[in-house]
């Protein structure tokens, strides 16, 4: 079975330019160019992977990011945001919204297909049942479920790759490019910020039901700690 690609953008041209390069890539495109039909649309095709433009008619690409998330059955779905906005700020915005990436107009096609690839890319299912725990996070590999005590967390997929990745070597430090490496993919280019800006995502699911267990170790990177103490990854 093909992925299915959903490109939301209003820009009728660059749209028709993107459906045709994801097409010779062998995916099945879906087109929606109003943002207030987006999330209907979303729920109704479930694509593999979303390319959502920021500056949408009606309503937002951030808005429309942080609706995706709010919904159970499409809340794990990979989105990629485009838009012309380069500053810092924006990326974090846009980040913190619920996007897995950023790519700024203008941008090469290479790129934007590589960055598609990537999310799609997941690690290996299981072949069995299993799960992984660190105190009291139980996280189901089969399910892709996290759960504090008997609260579950709503994680989005980044951020549940970072925390298995982080759950699978308690106490090991990974350096923000070693994990870029290897949740983002290494054929991308992605700044070492957006690393800090979905731990800090993580770490607010995480602490709502208990104590902060990942630790920042200063110009390094991060790391599942009981001692963590509270740290803080400014």
């Amino acid at each position: 079975m093909k992925h299915l690609v959903m490109v939301v953008e209003d820009e009728e041209a660059l749209a028709l330019l993107l459906k045709y390069n994801l097409e010779k890539e062998g995916y099945d495109v879906a087109w929606e160019s109003r943002g207030n039909k987006a999330l209907g649309e979303i729920e109704k095709n479930k694509p593999s992977v979303i390319i959502l433009d920021w500056m949408l008619p009606e309503i937002s690409g951030v808005e429309i990011c942080k609706l995706v998330r709010s919904k159970p059955d499409i809340k794990n779905i990979p989105v990629i945001m485009l838009t012309a906005k380069g500053e810092e700020e924006d990326k974090i915005k846009g980040l913190s919204a619920g996007a897995d990436d950023y790519v700024t107009k203008p941008f090469s096609i290479p790129e934007l297909m590589a960055r598609v690839k990537t999310q799609l890319r997941r690690a290996p299912e299981p072949v069995d049942e299993g799960e992984l725990e660190f105190e009291d996070i139980r996280m189901d590999l089969v399910g892709k479920k996290v759960y504090r005590g008997e609260n579950y967390i709503h994680l989005g997929p980044t951020e549940f790759r970072l925390l298995r990745m982080l759950m699978e070597t308690p106490g090991k430090v990974f350096s923000r490019e070693y994990l870029l490496k290897n949740v983002w993919g290494d054929n991308i280019y992605v700044e070492s910020r957006t690393v800090d800006v979905h731990i800090r995502r993580l770490r607010k699911s995480l602490n709502q039901f208990g104590s902060d267990y990942i630790r920042t170790v200063r110009a390094t990177g991060y790391a599942l700690d009981k001692n963590a103490g509270g740290d803080v990854d400014e």
